[in-house]
């Protein structure tokens, strides 16, 4: 049986949270009342005229220059025509040949080197109005009885972020994608929330034989708003392509419907190729020049560091990749974990303590002391639990110092420790005998019965040595 390769590129929709839409001046307000937010403009009333916002055309290119792309000496919008209830105009001013920024990359750090993923195109547009399906499972269109248009999204300004075909994997699309809404959410032009609507992506998938280099037909799932959903798609995805090669059928290209409750993508409609949508040079808008009305210079030097590249310095310190993205999630876990490593703890340790302790403690990682933290943490075996977590509770309190907490010592000599685990061992005779047995994990049994009896003060390594010396005796 033939091995098969998979090959994924993303489009990517990124709602900007300007103040006001794209070509008119009707504010954005996510939940504002349903068609309260509209004008003769957004609702393609005979005469009006659109006017871009300057604000989300520089985002734009924020966002091209933080994925590495170029930015056009002069950009173009043009009309995408189709027809669908959410449209008012008929079409849809977008942009085509000529978009704001291409030719881009975006790293994925992995633990064997990452992948580098091509940026065809980011560009700009307007996001059609909002369709609502009444009557549906989850407002999903398969299964509702009516479907009503709410035109206050209508108009929001779009970025539609386009990849080049190198994705090989349903993980490293997600990845890939949890990447992208950091850096946008970093760059602070968008919330991103998936759940609102303001991130959205297609995903086209096809396969190949492995080894092959030809690009076969593709299908597109489309509309998906969860990283999760989207990894499970693609894989069903697979097995349908590869399933229906492997029976000497062939693919059509379509657009499908990805249902993650029944794990089943029917299809919505055959895909449209670009001539389906006769593009054509807006004529109610001047194209579009960047490097006139902006300095890049100064718009690349004030962009913070991308998220791609901490998790590539993270992964750098020896750290398994599930620990360097969820530290890598938050910036502020990033900064407390970089100040802890360079107070001489490990890595692992300093990791595990942001992502386990000061998460427990309900702790605000960017308030926490880090330089007075890591004395406690170098020191963790040698104090009790109890004064342990007093440090990290205490830790992003004002003036939080170490040395209270390390004055607090574990009992570590064994003179002391003995007289405790021998008369533990001789009350648990029927423990003793199963352990004896074969019954190894009764050792925690013995260690909690110590560390009760010395009310948490005894080192907890010393005791696990000790017991199982005289165990094993």
């Amino acid at each position: 049986m033939a091995e098969w390769e998979t090959v994924v590129g993303l489009e990517i929709h990124v709602h900007l949270k300007t103040r006001t839409k794209m070509f008119c001046r009707c504010a954005l307000e996510y939940a504002a009342h349903e068609n309260s937010r509209t004008c003769p403009v957004c609702l393609a009333h005979p005469g009006t005229l659109p006017v871009p916002n300057k604000k989300a055309v520089e985002w734009t290119i924020r966002l091209g220059l933080a994925l590495g792309c170029e930015v056009a000496e002069q950009a173009i919008f043009h009309r995408k025509n189709y027809f669908y209830p959410d449209l008012p105009k008929g079409y849809q001013i977008s942009q085509y040949d000529k978009p704001l920024c291409v030719n881009g990359r975006l790293a994925l750090p992995g633990p064997e080197g990452g992948a580098v993923i091509g940026i065809t195109r980011a560009h700009l547009e307007e996001d059609a109005a909002k369709t609502v399906h009444v009557g549906g499972a989850e407002g999903r269109i398969h299964g509702a009885t009516a479907s009503h248009v709410d035109f206050n999204r209508g108009g929001t300004p779009l970025v539609e972020i386009v990849t080049e075909p190198d994705l090989r994997t349903a993980e490293q699309a997600r990845r890939f994608l949890q990447l992208l809404r950091q850096t946008v959410v970093e760059l602070g032009i968008s919330d991103a929330e998936m759940e609102k609507g303001s991130l959205r992506f297609d995903v086209n998938v096809s396969v190949r034989p492995e080894g092959s280099e030809e690009l076969r037909t593709r299908t597109e799932l489309k509309n998906m708003n969860s990283f999760a959903f989207a990894a499970r798609g693609i894989e069903r995805e697979i097995e349908r392509q590869v399933a229906i090669y492997e029976s000497g059928g062939e693919i059509e290209q379509e657009t499908l419907h990805f249902d993650p409750n029944r794990e089943d993508a029917p299809p919505l409609r055959t895909k449209e190729e670009a001539q389906d949508y006769r593009y054509f040079p807006e004529p109610d808008l001047v194209p579009v020049e960047p490097r006139r009305d902006w300095s890049i210079d100064e718009l690349r030097a004030e962009l913070p560091e991308s998220p791609a590249a901490r998790l590539e310095r993270l992964l750098a310190t020896g750290l398994e990749l599930r620990d360097a993205e969820a530290l890598n999630a938050e910036r502020p876990r990033i900064v407390l974990y970089e100040v802890i490593r360079g107070a001489s703890v490990e890595p692992k340790t300093a990791a595990a303590f942001v992502l386990n302790d000061v998460a427990r403690h309900e702790v605000d990682p960017a308030a926490v002391n880090g330089f007075e933290i890591a004395k406690v943490l170098r020191e963790r075996d040698q104090i009790p639990r109890e004064a342990f977590d007093a440090a990290v509770a205490a830790s992003a309190s004002e003036g939080f110092s170490a040395d209270e907490y390390l004055q607090e010592r574990t009992v570590a000599d064994s003179s002391e420790l003995d007289p405790v685990i021998d008369r533990i061992l001789n009350e648990s005779p029927e423990q003793v005998a199963a352990y004896r047995g074969g019954k190894q994990g009764l050792l925690g049994f013995f260690v909690g019965q110590v560390m009760r009896e010395t009310q948490g003060k005894a080192n907890p390594k010393v005791v696990n040595e000790r017991l199982r010396q005289k165990l094993d005796a």
